[in-house]
C-alpha cells in the first residue's frame, strides 16, 4: 500500500484478443461492476469491485457509478499544427493544401505561436478523452520543441516529428535533403525516449519530398529502427495521377517509398484507400499499418476505405482523427463515422470493434502494446471514463438498452466531449471536464 493508491470503479471492458478475428465474447470482457487500481502511475490491479474495495481498503476510491472505465484513447495520424483551420470550407486536398494548410503551418517558425497551438490542441484532446496522439509538426523544428514540451507538461505519451519537404510547396516550408536528414536526427536525440515522448520520422507525402530526400528519410530510419515512420498513401485520385508523373519509374504509389527504405513494420500509411493489389499485398506482408481517418475521408471527398476487407486480408489498420483534415478532435465522433463508413462499404462493424480500433487495436498500430491501450496491471494508468447517458437523446437510447453493448452503442454514434466523465494521463487525474 502506497500514499497515491486510487481505487476507480464503475463498468470496465477489457480486450483480451482482436475482435476482428475472435469471437466477441471471447475478445473483450465486461464487468458491469469493475474495478482498477492506480499506483505509482500504472495500473496495478483489475478485478471486481468488492474484490478490490476488500483487498485495498485505504485506496481513495472515485465511485463512477454505471459510466464505463476504458483505456484512454489513443489518435495514430494527426496534425496538430492545423488545430486552427480545422472545418475549413471543402476542398480537394491539393487545394486544401494550399489554401489552408501551408499557410497556416508557416506561423509555426514562431516558438511562441508553435507552443500556445500545442497547449490548445493536447487540452482538446483531453477534453476529448484522447490520452495518446501521433502528430505530424511542421517543417520547423521549434515546432516539435513546442509538441512535446507541452506534452511532458501534461504526462500524456505522444509521438511526432519534423514533417520534411523540399519541393511542391511554399519556400518557407522547404528544407533540403539534408536539413531534413540533420534536423530529423538532432531532435530524434533530444526527445526519443524521454518522458513519454516518441520520434517519427516523417516525410509529408511522396508529391512533397524529392527521391533525395526520401533515400536519406530511408536511411535515418534505419539507422533508428526503433522509432515509427509516419507518411500518406492513396489519399485521392487526382493525387495518384501527381505521383505517378513525378516518379515515372515507380511501379506504383507505394514504390516510390519501398525504393527508399520507407516500407517496414514500423510505418503508419495515412488513408490508403486507393490501393492496388500489389500494394495492399506488400504493406499486409511487411506489416505496416494502414491508417484509416473516416472523418477526414469524407470531409475531402477522398473516397471509402473498407476496413472489413483489410482486415480480413490480415492487414493491421489504425484509426485517426486525421485533425484539421478530418472534422472532430473527438475519437467518439472518428469511431462513429468508421461505422457508418463500414456500412457504405457493407461491414457493420460491432462496437467491440470500434472501442478495440480506438484503444487496444492503435496501441498495437503503434508497437506500443506492451504498455498502452489496455486495462491490465503493469500498463500506463491512460484512462476514459464515458458517461453512457451523457445527453437527452443518448439516455432515453440507453434506457431502453437490453445489452451492455445496446447501452454502448448510442454514445458510439451520438457521443461528443459532454461524454468524456473523467480522464487519467499517467497515474494522475486532468479532471471533470465539461
Amino acid at each position: 500500500m502506497t500514499d497515491q493508491d486510487r481505487l476507480l470503479l464503475g463498468q470496465t471492458l477489457t480486450f483480451s484478443g482482436d475482435p476482428f478475428h475472435m469471437p466477441i465474447g471471447d475478445a473483450c470482457d465486461h464487468n458491469s461492476q469493475g474495478g482498477i487500481l492506480i499506483r505509482d502511475g500504472v495500473i496495478a490491479a483489475v478485478d471486481h469491485a468488492d474484490t478490490l474495495k476488500s483487498a485495498y481498503p485505504q485506496a481513495e476510491v472515485m465511485d463512477y457509478g454505471r459510466n464505463l472505465i476504458l483505456p484512454g484513447f489513443i489518435d495514430t495520424h494527426a496534425h496538430y499544427p492545423q488545430t486552427a483551420i480545422i472545418a475549413s470550407w471543402g476542398k480537394q486536398l491539393i487545394d486544401w493544401l494550399n489554401t489552408y494548410t501551408f499557410p497556416e503551418e508557416m506561423r509555426f517558425v514562431d516558438p511562441d505561436y508553435a507552443q500556445a497551438m500545442a497547449r490548445t490542441y493536447l487540452d482538446l484532446l483531453l477534453r476529448n478523452g484522447t490520452t495518446t496522439v501521433v502528430s505530424y509538426c511542421t517543417s520547423h523544428p521549434v515546432s516539435v520543441d513546442a509538441f512535446f514540451s507541452a506534452a511532458t507538461e501534461r504526462q500524456m505519451s505522444v509521438f511526432a516529428g519534423k514533417t520534411c519537404m523540399d519541393r511542391n510547396a511554399p519556400a518557407p516550408l522547404l528544407d533540403t535533403p539534408q536539413r531534413a536528414y540533420d534536423e530529423s536526427k538532432a531532435l530524434l536525440d533530444q526527445w526519443h525516449g524521454r518522458d513519454r515522448c516518441k520520434y517519427v520520422i516523417t516525410p509529408r507525402f511522396s508529391p512533397t519530398s524529392t527521391p533525395e530526400q526520401l533515400e536519406v528519410l530511408g536511411q535515418l530510419w534505419a539507422e533508428h529502427p526503433d522509432c515509427l515512420m509516419q507518411t500518406h498513401i492513396s489519399e485521392q485520385l487526382p493525387e495518384l495521377d501527381w505521383v505517378a508523373k513525378l516518379f515515372p519509374k515507380a511501379r506504383d504509389y507505394l514504390d516510390t517509398y519501398e525504393m527508399f527504405g520507407l516500407l517496414g513494420a514500423r510505418g503508419l500509411y495515412g488513408h490508403a484507400i486507393h490501393l492496388t493489389d500489389r500494394e495492399k499485398s506488400r504493406l499486409r506482408d511487411a506489416g505496416g499499418a494502414l491508417v484509416h481517418c473516416p472523418t477526414s475521408n469524407t470531409f475531402i471527398g477522398s473516397g471509402l476505405f473498407d476496413m472489413g476487407a483489410r482486415k480480413g486480408e490480415g492487414h493491421k489498420v489504425g484509426l485517426a482523427t486525421d485533425t484539421g483534415g478530418g472534422s472532430s478532435f473527438s475519437m467518439l465522433r472518428t469511431i462513429a463515422a468508421a461505422y457508418e463508413i463500414g456500412q457504405l462499404s457493407g461491414t457493420a462493424l460491432h462496437p467491440a470493434q470500434l472501442l478495440w480500433l480506438a484503444t487496444a487495436g492503435n496501441a498495437q498500430t503503434l508497437h506500443a502494446d506492451d504498455h498502452l491501450g489496455h486495462l491490465a496491471p503493469g500498463y500506463a494508468a491512460d484512462i476514459t471514463v464515458i458517461d453512457l447517458t451523457s445527453t437527452a437523446a443518448i439516455e432515453t437510447r440507453a434506457n431502453q438498452a437490453e445489452t451492455f453493448w445496446d447501452m454502448v452503442f448510442p454514445t458510439i454514434m451520438m457521443g461528443d466531449d459532454r461524454a468524456i466523465a473523467d480522464v487519467w494521463v499517467n497515474g494522475g487525474r486532468v479532471g471533470q471536464l465539461s
